[in-house]
Parts: C-alpha cells; sequence; structure tokens
C-alpha cells in the first residue's frame, strides 16, 4: 500500500471513504464521516489509497474538526441514556440462521435462538470490553501496573472470544486476542 500514513484519505470497500487520524498499535484509526470512527488491522489489505498523507505527522484540520463534531455527538447522545451500540455486519451465509443447543439428554427439549440475536450478544459484549478498557486507561486512581495487569485481561478475554469470528462478515470486525 502506497504512503498510508496519518493524514491518508482511503477508501473502504464496505465503509466508504475515511481519513487516517491515528494509529493505535497494529490498527490504524480511521474517521468515516457516515460511519465515525473505526480500528482497522494495517494488515487488512483492502484499503484504497485515495491520497497520501502529506505529512504523516498532521491530519487535515478540517478533518479533525468533523471528527471531534462525530464524537462530541456521540457523547451527548450517551448522555441522553440513548444505546450508541456499533454497526458490525454479520456474515452473509448466517443471515436468518438459527442457533441450536442440543443437551445429550436425549429427554430434554434443544433451545433454539435466531442467530441474529446471539451475534448482537457479541457484539454488546465486545462494545462494552472496550468501553471498559476506555475507562480503565482514564482512571487516576490506578497506578500504571495495575492498569496493564487489568489490561491483559482483557486482551485474554478477547482471545477467548476469537471463537465467534466466524460470524463477522469483515475480518477487521474481529476479536483479536494476545498475540504470541
Amino acid at each position: 500500500m502506497q504512503m498510508i500514513g496519518i493524514g491518508a484519505k482511503i477508501n473502504h470497500p464496505s465503509y466508504g471513504e475515511g481519513v487516517i487520524f491515528g494509529i493505535d498499535g497494529d490498527f490504524w484509526r480511521i474517521y468515516f464521516r457516515d460511519l465515525g470512527e473505526k480500528s482497522i488491522s494495517k494488515e487488512y489489505d483492502q484499503l484504497e489509497v485515495k491520497e497520501p498523507g502529506k505529512d504523516l505527522g498532521q491530519p487535515d484540520v478540517s478533518d479533525i474538526m468533523t471528527a471531534m463534531e462525530h464524537v462530541l455527538d456521540d457523547y451527548s447522545e450517551k448522555l441522553r441514556g440513548e444505546d450508541r451500540t456499533e454497526m458490525v455486519e454479520i456474515g452473509d451465509r448466517w443471515d436468518g440462521g438459527t442457533l441450536i443447543l442440543q443437551p445429550a439428554e436425549a429427554d430434554l427439549k434443544a433451545k433454539e435462538l435466531p442467530i441474529e440475536t446471539f451475534f448482537h450478544k457479541i457484539v454488546m459484549t465486545r462494545d462494552r470490553l472496550r468501553v471498559l478498557e476506555a475507562k480503565l486507561n482514564a482512571n487516576e486512581l490506578l497506578s500504571d501496573a495495575n492498569k496493564i495487569e487489568l489490561q491483559q485481561y482483557i486482551t485474554k478475554i478477547y482471545g477467548s472470544l476469537t471463537t465467534f469470528n466466524v460470524l463477522f462478515r469483515y475480518k477487521e470486525d474481529w476479536f483479536v486476542g494476545e498475540k504470541k
């Protein structure tokens, strides 16, 4: 990929045009005008560079202002109590499907659940883990050592949830655990 970095304008196959405004470890932080902020793995090879970053250290001021407006809108909606979960698409093969939990004992009834309901619970778990992570990082009462220790547990939880990546339509929505 050519000249990708902070300030680069990109095109995502499903999210459309966006601007890279930050880096978080192995992820690009990208602002999409209609979607808001998304973290997308640097390994994701479907990003098309529309305009290379002019100065890899400084994004365009108008893009920063638009991103800030979006963040403030999201924050004010959260204060009003609206549920602002991230929109994540389920894989096509699961649309309309059913999750069936079949007990080993033949005389017990199986539990059936629409796959979309189960998928929503998985996405909500991920969203709440992200909020927990943000609150943990912003907590002024915890030492850096305590934050790191708790972060390791969150990373392990993400690792445990990688089983459910098969449900997601796009790889950048996957859970990513500890990398060895």
